[in-house]
């Protein structure tokens, strides 16, 4: 089942639940929770464990075990440990390899778990426009009902111009050009 399916099944089973206090905003969260477990149940192997060397790495104990590991090293192939042996004499290449190879490989694990969020925070956009879309629909159509009760009850304001500019459908394309025209270059 999508994403979507899911979200739609949570957000029927609270809605339908015989307990009037449960609101929207509670269906929405149930709703926003399903689809959010639904994409993380769906990442692969490789995306799990890019994440959590992603997420482990921007951590304050990491730095601290790199700290530590860092200076035990340097301690340690110093000469100043009587009866340790120096197996990466100063300027520490071994390290300076080790330290690199780890680089590159956390490096290329973040930018996996960029990805994979970029893919959800893009998705999560397409159906944000997608509602807002929507709720820009129902407002038009509830402006076209309200303009007609007051027709017929023969109001003033339902001659309201800027109503009449309110109604008009929202071309996604033409906003999107003007945007890009007026903006600067840089945004």
């Amino acid at each position: 089942m999508t994403a979507e399916g899911r979200a739609n099944e949570s957000a029927h089973t609270v809605r339908g639940s015989a307990d009037p206090s449960v609101s929207n905003s509670r269906r929405n969260v149930s709703a926003i929770s399903a689809m959010e477990k639904e994409a993380m149940s769906a990442r692969s192997c490789g995306e799990r464990l890019s994440d959590a060397i992603a997420h482990h790495a921007g951590r304050t104990w990491f730095i601290a075990a790199h700290a530590a590991w860092f200076g035990g090293w340097i301690l340690l192939n110093s000469g100043m440990s009587p009866g340790i042996r120096r197996f990466d004499p100063f300027p520490y290449q071994f390290l300076t390899f080790v330290v690199s190879l780890e680089a590159i490989f956390l490096s290329l694990f973040i930018l996996m778990s960029q990805n994979r969020a970029n893919k959800q925070a893009d998705a999560r956009s397409h159906l944000d426009l997608q509602i807002n879309l929507l709720a820009e629909q129902e407002s038009t159509k509830m402006l076209e009902m309200l303009q007609s009760l007051c027709e017929y009850h023969k109001l003033p304001v339902a001659r309201d111009p800027e109503v009449d500019l309110l109604k008009s459908p929202t071309k996604p394309a033409e906003l999107l050009t003007e945007l890009q025209e007026h903006l600067p270059g840089d945004c």
